[in-house]
């Protein structure tokens, strides 16, 4: 697949790339894991929680959420919104909300992301949060014996951060590897040819060293040629980074020892080894490479791609592994999206030569062709219609729950605003790098503003 472009990025300036592990240098097979994740959160709900026991037999629609979308607290309610801030389209639960309920109750407002009301579903990590407070707000409606929407929403990210800190994830990936982590043998060939350009390779991850070890073990190491493991292949890594305090704060790094993981207080140079905590700051002070040199990959649109770029000047690179599954949806709606730009076209002729009527009646006293006129709302009604069914056939081709996630309506989606917004370049997997140089020059294409696409046609 393609890397995509959304600024210059010279990749013969860049001296270093930065890794995370999850679903970065790491995939994981999705939805067979965020499964297990939100069976193991609902049985913590129930057991720490003391949510009722049907909490339990609440089914797994691993399509009820995808990545961009938030919750709203306050309502009970999961929104798309648009780049603008708009909401979109919303589900009260698993109620789909019609346009005159979302209007009611937001009014056309912006939502504020910076919001205690608001939480962000920014990864696939989120999708297991976002199906299970949708089942969850449902079953209060019901008359469960369930809190209120803000503490279910409290409550569900809280046990989610409990089974990834207290081994229930981690050991059910490390025990069953090949159910969960999809292997790239192209992974370990990229990582050697950045490395044969003499380029720096940097870890810097949220999972502990051990968890790393054995993903990075399994899925880079046996497919080496030219190093012994990857340990070897890479020059700094850091564990439990706490991203994205990584790049807004200034906390200390302590050093890891590969054959024990027991860390130690370190006040040296940080340009080698196995680290846990730190910053960027000092990072790239002991490295001796200015920001604009480094480029930083992972999944996370705000902890990998928002903060660095509202903190520090490195350069962005998105993983997005959706983008696969909606560019062949793209793919396969095409001629259905090309039908529906040439019913506008055709549409917008009629309305313009409706409103000609009336405004030679209006400033030119011309008696209007009532004959005439109806005919052509006939016409329009007729479109409309067309397209209505049209819009049916194309949104099949998406989610059936949210459509396409880079786009909200006509607009482009929160998702894709903050993508085109901070990520320098962005693609499905990190191994699409293997068609581009390590020497190549991104350039974007040139954007074509609305007023000048008069002079293309």
């Amino acid at each position: 697949m393609k890397v995509y472009i959304n600024r210059i990025l010279n990749l013969k300036k860049i001296k270093a790339l930065g890794f995370d592990v999850d679903y970065t240098l790491v995939r994981y097979n999705t939805k067979v894991f965020e499964e297990f994740t939100y069976h193991a959160v609902k049985e913590k709900l129930v057991m720490v929680k003391k949510y009722p026991e049907k909490v339990l037999s609440l089914p797994f629609d691993y399509a009820r959420a995808i990545q961009g979308l938030v919750i709203d607290k306050k309502h009970g309610n999961i929104l798309k919104l648009s780049r603008f801030g708009k909401v979109k389209q919303a589900y009260h639960g698993t109620h789909h909300m019609e346009f005159g309920e979302m209007q009611r109750i937001y009014q056309q407002q912006v939502i504020d992301l910076g919001s205690p009301e608001i939480q962000s579903l920014d990864t696939n990590f989120s999708i297991a949060n976002g199906v299970l407070y949708a089942e969850l707000v449902a079953l209060k409606d019901q008359g469960a014996a369930i809190p209120s929407y803000e503490t279910v929403a409290h409550d569900v990210k809280e046990m989610i951060d409990v089974v990834h800190r207290d081994g229930t994830l981690k050991t059910e990936v490390k025990n069953n590897l090949k159910k969960y982590i999809i292997v790239d043998p192209n992974l370990a060939l990229l990582l050697e040819r950045y490395k044969a350009y003499d380029k720096k390779l940097i870890i810097i991850t949220n999972s502990d060293f051990s968890y790393c070890k054995t993903l990075l073990d399994y899925s880079i190491t046996p497919y080496l040629k030219e190093h012994k493991d990857w340990q070897e292949l890479f020059d700094v890594v850091v564990t439990f980074s706490m991203k994205p305090r990584f790049f807004i704060e200034r906390n200390h790094f302590l050093k890891v020892d590969p054959e024990t993981s027991l860390m130690s207080n370190y006040d040296g140079k940080v340009d080698a080894g196995i680290f846990q905590g730190g910053n960027s700051y000092r990072l790239q002070k002991d490295l001796g490479i200015d920001g604009e040199e480094i480029l930083y990959l992972g999944d996370h649109i705000y902890g990998d791609v928002v903060s660095i770029k509202k903190t520090c000047n490195w350069r962005t690179a998105l993983v997005m592994e959706p983008l696969a599954e909606e560019l062949e949806s793209l793919k396969k709606s095409l001629p259905i999206s090309q039908e529906l730009s040439r019913l506008m076209i055709e549409k917008e002729k009629i309305e313009t030569e409706i409103i000609s009527f009336y405004t030679q009646e209006h400033e030119h006293g011309r008696k209007l062709k009532r004959d005439v006129l109806n005919g052509l709302y006939q016409k329009v009604e007729e479109i409309n219609h067309n397209m209505s069914e049209k819009v049916v056939q194309y949104q099949t081709h998406f989610n059936s729950y949210w459509g396409e996630l880079m786009r909200a309506g006509l607009e482009e989606s929160r998702f894709a605003g903050q993508m085109e917004k901070y990520a320098c370049i962005y693609m499905e997997k990190i191994t699409d790098l293997l068609q581009c140089s390590p020497r190549t020059y991104f350039r974007p294409n040139r954007r074509i503003l609305p007023h000048e696409r008069d002079f293309l046609t």
